[in-house]
């Protein structure tokens, strides 16, 4: 089961104005499920987006990018679960596109206004026929309200739905941003997650926007681990809608910026450290935080090395604290330079190893009782700098075993 996670209050989740959703049944994979997601965007709104950075990257991947650069804007973006329509060639390509075609003609907008988004198993041809018959009931049902619906829509693996919203004030002037996410396995993203989509309706240029979204996915997304392994549909898309008469944020140097860009990085780190907890046969929830390092790229690359570990995660799972193998994850993690006479080691408070080896004060029974809480802190001094970084992690358990193995069942 996710640990504690639960599904969003569908009465939590602020309705963006300029935004529309619908949801259609394709019985892609499993026959009557809801598995296809329309989002209506007004017009004149900014969409930006990052992706993954694996060199399969699916079809649809290719074709959002296509059409963000341009010039047209983009007035709808549809998601399908159940086929990832990835390591399909240029036939992926093609049906991608003919999804993009067949719903620009039922929105009356261009294909290259439409972002197709999919998921699911790789290598297998999307069944666009069946896609294609499920947006006419997706298009009728589109609203504004209908936000808890969509993240229930993109879900695969997935147990539990995420989604939430913040209000902002910025000059004086009230905002909402509201997005959803979907992800629990294949989860070691590279500028992105599994798939997210965010909106507001603040006012701001696509260059801002962009700005914006960088920040907030290196913060969050390109925060956490689940397997190690990055999937090739890996997406995140943030849309300004500017459904006000308020001005513009042009750039960074507004002073409105900096609220707006930290609401949406704190929704992104909400909506990614629910698709930890809800990692494919979690049971431990973990913070693994580094400091002191030289730059915050080798903090997040001791706090990867730690996170993605097997022999790490295990033994979380296990309760059982077998913490040399996290001083031996510190020790592969790739700072060629690092002291590790002077690497420090905490489990929750309890300090584990210092000068190279076990604390003189730590005793097992303090680890060990750590190690069976859900939530555990992983604290981790290099004393070489003043840069810092957090993972989110969880543990190996035999249901992440047992999931995998049996995916396409």
């Amino acid at each position: 089961m996710p640990v504690k996670l639960t599904a969003p209050n569908p009465a939590s989740l602020l309705p963006v104005p300029g935004i529309e959703l619908g949801i259609g049944s394709a019985g892609i994979k499993t026959p009557s499920r809801k598995d296809v997601l329309v989002m209506r965007v007004a017009a004149d709104a900014e969409t930006v987006g990052v992706f993954t950075q694996n060199r399969f990257c699916a079809a649809p991947v290719s074709v959002c990018k296509e059409h963000l650069r341009g010039e047209a804007g983009i007035r709808a973006l549809v998601v399908n679960t159940g086929n990832a329509n990835a390591g399909t060639g240029e036939e992926g390509l093609q049906r991608a596109r003919e999804t993009c075609i067949a719903l620009g003609n039922l929105l009356g907008v261009g294909p290259e206004q439409i972002l197709p988004f999919s998921t699911g198993v790789i290598l297998e041809p999307l069944p666009v026929g069946k896609l294609i018959a499920a947006l006419p009931a997706a298009i009728a049902d589109l609203k504004p309200a209908n936000w808890a619906h969509a993240a229930e829509a993109i879900m695969t693996t997935d147990i539990v739905s995420k989604a939430a919203s913040r209000r902002v004030t910025l000059d004086g002037v009230d905002f909402v941003i509201t997005g959803i996410a979907k992800g629990s396995g294949m989860i070691h993203p590279n500028m992105a997650t599994m798939l997210s989509f965010l909106a507001t309706d603040a006012p701001v240029s696509c260059e801002a926007l962009e700005a914006i979204l960088r920040h907030a996915v290196n913060k969050s997304f390109n925060c956490i681990t689940v397997d190690g392994d990055t999937s090739t549909n890996d997406s995140c898309l943030l849309t300004a809608t500017g459904s006000t008469a308020a001005p513009v944020i042009l750039d960074d140097g507004d002073a409105r910026f900096p609220a707006l860009r930290d609401a949406v990085t704190d929704l992104m780190i909400e909506l990614a450290q629910a698709i930890v907890r809800d990692g494919e046969g979690a049971t431990k929830f973990m913070e693994i935080a580094v400091e002191g390092g030289a730059t915050e790229a080798e903090c997040k690359q001791v706090g990867y090395a730690i996170g993605r570990s097997p022999l790490v995660k295990t033994a979380f799972f296990a309760s059982d604290p077998n913490l040399g193998r996290i001083l031996a994850a510190v020790g592969y993690a790739g700072i060629a330079d690092l002291d590790v006479n002077k690497v420090k080691l905490w489990l929750g408070e309890v300090l584990v190893a210092e000068r190279g080896g076990r604390a003189a004060s730590y005793v097992e029974a303090a680890g060990a009782a750590v190690m069976k809480n859900e939530d555990i802190r992983v604290r981790v001094d290099l004393a070489r700098g003043p840069a810092a970084a957090t993972v989110w992690t969880c543990d190996f358990s035999y249901d992440y075993v047992k999931i995998n193995a049996e995916y396409r069942s």
